[in-house]
């Protein structure tokens, strides 16, 4: 059977979102590109299903408008009318305390009036400003407890954490997982002094901040983003091609062989980009660096499972006015918490219906991913029972389990860090980019593959000029 062989100045490996950013704005600044994508389809685990009327997020149900980025990827790619900010009730967002739900406060007036903190919490809460810094470095359950109290880390942090990262916050690094609210304290001496000053400088670079920016999504789900990026690029993504090593051939190139079907290619190339997630970038390093591979397998990774379940609409006693609910571990329940899809976003679900999307496992319970569906759904549906009076019949279910779901931005990460970024050092030409790295979220990455392109980009230049495949 005959190779494919070709040449290209960048071969991006990986077609989720970071990989194809980073491969759309190398093209867009002439180089010639190469995206390898393992699956059927591109967008990682940004995969968007349509069923019975319903539609069904596998990975990232929204993400948050914090970089004019993402508008020059919408524009460009021709999806402006696709385009949609979550309904304005998705501003609410419930937390679970002793059976019940309380909306988060969104200004003084509501945190003074709100039921979610006792008095006292709310008057260690107001000393934050008095409290002084921290000395090395401190899991977020040490930081916030330090600077705002027990009772906020377990009402408000803690929840927070386990939907965003799926994580335990006495797990993970401040300094790591939430470098702007770390850096309130070192730069500003405190949250409340930084966040009013962070405010102005955010404005002056046309930034916002993740508290203030709107969710958004597509209408057809957030897979329109990477299938649209994909499409702009045209031959230069090909699915269903599995990366099987990465050379260097001289000081200024590689060769990435791949197999497509049963179709054996090789490509050579200036630079590479792996966009892999870190335990599959490591498989991909060991031939060049065991070290720089045994740091990427020391990456922890979650794992999840997310129920997209539908029900009548008038069998859910809650009124779903807002973007979820999410559950603190001291509340022992079996679901991490659940988004109210078809609140926030239309198409979601049929006329009639709404759409829940639960979330189980996490860090905090990582065993209950291993459960049977059936058995996972009954536990689910007691869940939704209890915390929003659902009571009619299940109308509509789709389960997917990611069981490395997202990295674990532990104490110690930085060292990791610090260590993948003195290999990119010594390998000039190769780059690593991906949610472990710079951010997990959907802005995050987007964010990262810019400035990955960015020095790939000053790379390519420093050597011949760019070829074409």
């Amino acid at each position: 059977m005959n190779e494919r062989r070709e040449r290209v100045d960048v071969v991006i490996v990986g077609g989720g979102i970071s990989g194809l950013c980073a491969a759309y704005w190398l093209a867009q600044q002439g180089f010639g590109v190469k995206v390898l994508e393992r699956d059927a389809e591109v967008g990682g685990t940004m995969k968007s299903v349509h069923e019975q009327g319903f539609l069904s997020e596998t990975g990232p149900n929204s993400a948050l408008e914090t970089t004019p980025l993402f508008r020059e990827l919408v524009d460009e790619c021709g999806i402006s009318d696709e385009f949609l900010y979550a309904n304005p009730v998705g501003k609410n967002r419930y937390i679970l305390r002793d059976g019940r739900m309380h909306a988060l406060p969104l200004d003084p007036a509501a945190f003074l009036m709100t039921k979610l903190f006792s008095a006292r919490g709310k008057f260690r809460l107001l000393k934050e400003p008095f409290v002084g810094r921290g000395t090395g470095e401190e899991s977020i359950a040490e930081f916030v407890s330090r600077r705002v109290g027990q009772e906020f880390l377990d009402y408000a942090i803690d929840p927070f954490v386990a939907g965003v990262f799926a994580g335990r916050p006495e797990s993970l690094s401040v300094q790591a997982s939430f470098p702007k609210l770390y850096a309130l304290e070192k730069k500003y001496g405190g949250l409340v002094r930084g966040m009013i000053r962070g405010r102005r400088e955010r404005k002056q670079r046309a930034e916002k901040a993740k508290d203030r920016a709107e969710s958004f999504s597509f209408a057809g789900g957030m897979q329109v983003l990477p299938r649209a990026i994909a499409t702009k690029l045209g031959h230069a993504v090909l699915t269903n091609a599995r990366v099987e090593a990465i050379r260097r051939t001289d000081p200024s190139s590689f060769s990435v062989t791949y197999t497509h079907g049963d179709v054996p290619g090789t490509i050579d190339c200036r630079s590479v980009v792996i966009s892999a997630p870190a335990y599959g970038a490591a498989d991909l390093l060991q031939p060049l660096s065991g070290e720089a591979a045994s740091v990427l397998r020391s990456i922890t990774y979650s794992p999840v499972t997310s129920m997209v379940l539908g029900f009548k609409k008038e069998e859910v006693g809650h009124p779903l006015d807002g973007f979820g609910v999410l559950i603190p571990t001291k509340e022992r329940r079996d679901i991490l918490g659940c988004l109210w899809s078809s609140s926030l976003f239309p198409y979601r679900a049929p006329e009639g219906m709404v759409a829940l999307t639960a979330f189980v496992g996490g860090a905090r319970q990582p065993e209950l991913t291993q459960l049977p569906e059936n058995k996972l759904c009954d536990l689910v549906l007691n869940e939704l029972k209890k915390i929003m009076q659902v009571s009619g019949k299940l109308v509509y279910l789709r389960v997917t389990t990611w069981k490395q779901a997202i990295p674990q931005y532990e104490l110690g990460y930085l060292r990791k860090i610090e260590a993948l970024d003195r290999f990119e050092e010594s390998r000039p030409g190769l780059f690593l980019c991906g949610n472990y790295r710079g951010g997990i979220s959907v802005g995050d990455c987007v964010k990262s593959a810019s400035e990955v392109s960015q020095r790939a980009a000053r790379h390519l230049r420093t050597h011949a000029s760019p070829a074409r495949g």
